[in-house]
C-alpha cells in the first residue's frame, strides 16, 4: 500500500469518526468506520446486500487488501454485522456524514443546477407486513452526476411532504432547482425562492386554472410567432442511434394578468419546451409548460430542463440497470434505505473516474476484479 493510499484511506474513515455507533457495546468487536468503508467499497465492487458485502469482504485477494487499510481488530465481519449496523443506522445520520466527502468531490465548482425526483425500489415491497415499495426522493446535482441528499416515503403519493424535507438537507442559494409535476407548489417555490435559489417548475393537471391559463397564453401568440410579446427562444438537434429530436425552447416575462400569479412567490418568467421526435421516419410531439421564477435567459432556462429530463438516463436508468436497484429484495427499511444511499453514492464516484471511455457497468466489474482499479475509484475522488 503506497503513502498516497494510506492518506487517502485516511481522509475516507474521516468523514464517519463522529458517527454514533447504534450497537450495544456488549460482544462489539467490529469498528463501525471498518463496516461502513467495507460496505461502500463492496457496493462499488458489485455487491447488492449484507451476504454479498461479506462474500466479496473475505474472498482473499481483498481480505489481504483490507487489512492493509483498515484496523480489522477481530478480522474481516460476518454478514450479520453488516446487517445490524445498516439496520441500526439512522440514515439521516448516515447520510450525514458524507457531506464532507460530497464537497470535496464537488471542490469550488458550485452546485448550480439541482434536481428532484422520486424512484420506486419495485422489489421492496412486502405483503406480508402490507407495505408498498419504498420510494426515495432525492436532490440530483446535475453538472456533478451527483446524489446530495434522499428521503424516504413509503409511497409516491408522499412525495409532496418529502420535497420540502429534502430541501431542507441541500443548500439551494444560488442554485436552480427542478422538480416534477407533482411538486409545482406554492409552498415548495416560496421554500426554493427563501433559501436563494431558483425554480422551474412544470405546469400539468394538478394546477387546474394555472394550466389552462399558461397553456392558453402560449396557443394564443403562437399563433402570430409571439409578435405581441418579448419572447427569448433557442432550439437545439440532437440525433442518436436514428432517432432525431429537435428542442424549441421559448420564454417571456409573466403577463399581468396571468390568474393566481400572486400566489407563486418570485415568479417572473413562463417557459415553453416543444420536442419533436423523429424515429424510422415516425415523428411526435410533446409540450410542456413551466413557471420560473428565472430571469429571461432562454439559455439557462433550457439548460435547466435538459438537465432534468437527464437524471433518469443518468441517474435512475443507471440504478436499475447498473446496480440492479429495482431487483432488490430488501424489505427492512433502514436496510433498504441505507443500501439505497451507499448505490446513489457509489454511482457518484464512479461517475467522478476520468476514463470517460469505459461504461459505468465495466468500471464496476473492474472494481470487483482489481482492488487497484477499486483504489483509483475511491482515492482519485478524494485527492
Amino acid at each position: 500500500m503506497s503513502g498516497s493510499e494510506s492518506s487517502s484511506l485516511k481522509s475516507i474513515t474521516e468523514h464517519f469518526e463522529e458517527l454514533p455507533d447504534p450497537r450495544s457495546e456488549v460482544n462489539r468487536e467490529h469498528l463501525l468506520v471498518d463496516v461502513i468503508v467495507i460496505s461502500i467499497c463492496a457496493i462499488l465492487a458489485g455487491a447488492d446486500g449484507p451476504t454479498a458485502i461479506a462474500a466479496w469482504a473475505k474472498s482473499p485477494s481483498v481480505s489481504v487488501w483490507l487489512k492493509q487499510h483498515l484496523a480489522l481488530p477481530k478480522g474481516i465481519p460476518s454478514k450479520d454485522t453488516y446487517r445490524r449496523v445498516l439496520q441500526r443506522l439512522q440514515p439521516q445520520a448516515f447520510q450525514k456524514c458524507f457531506e464532507s466527502w460530497l464537497q470535496q468531490l464537488v471542490g469550488t465548482r458550485d452546485a448550480r443546477l439541482l434536481s428532484i425526483d422520486g424512484k420506486s425500489l419495485r422489489g421492496s415491497h412486502d405483503r406480508k407486513q402490507e407495505l408498498g415499495a419504498l420510494h426515495l426522493v432525492s436532490v440530483w446535482a446535475t453538472e456533478h452526476h451527483l446524489t446530495l441528499a434522499q428521503v424516504a416515503t413509503s409511497e409516491k403519493s408522499n412525495e409532496i411532504t418529502a420535497i420540502p424535507q429534502v430541501l431542507d438537507l441541500v443548500d439551494v442559494k444560488n442554485a436552480i432547482v427542478t422538480i416534477d409535476a407533482m411538486g409545482t407548489q406554492t409552498a415548495i417555490a416560496a421554500k426554493i425562492v427563501d433559501g436563494g435559489g431558483d425554480y422551474v417548475l412544470p405546469v400539468k393537471g394538478n394546477q387546474g386554472g394555472l394550466e389552462e391559463a399558461v397553456t392558453d397564453f402560449f396557443g394564443d401568440h403562437m399563433e402570430d410567432d409571439f409578435a405581441r410579446v418579448k419572447v427569448s427562444r433557442c432550439e437545439t438537434t440532437e440525433t442518436h442511434h436514428g432517432r432525431v429530436e429537435k428542442r424549441s425552447y421559448f420564454q417571456v416575462n409573466v403577463p399581468k394578468e396571468l390568474p393566481g400569479r400572486a400566489r407563486w412567490k418570485g415568479l417572473r418568467t413562463l417557459g415553453l419546451v416543444v420536442r419533436t421526435r423523429e424515429i424510422n421516419g415516425v415523428e411526435s410531439d410533446e409540450i410542456q409548460c413551466s413557471i420560473s421564477s428565472l430571469r429571461r435567459n432562454v439559455k439557462l432556462f433550457a439548460k435547466a430542463v435538459r438537465g432534468h429530463w437527464r437524471i433518469e438516463n443518468t441517474c435512475h436508468w443507471t440504478l436499475d440497470m447498473t446496480f440492479r436497484e429495482d431487483e432488490s429484495r430488501t424489505r427492512d427499511r433502514h436496510v433498504g434505505e441505507n443500501l439505497a444511499w451507499l448505490r446513489r453514492f457509489g454511482l457518484g464516484l464512479l461517475q467522478q473516474h476520468p476514463d470517460t471511455k469505459t461504461s459505468l457497468a465495466m468500471k464496476r466489474r473492474k472494481a470487483g476484479w482489481c482492488v487497484s482499479f477499486l483504489s483509483e475509484v475511491l482515492f482519485n475522488s478524494t485527492t
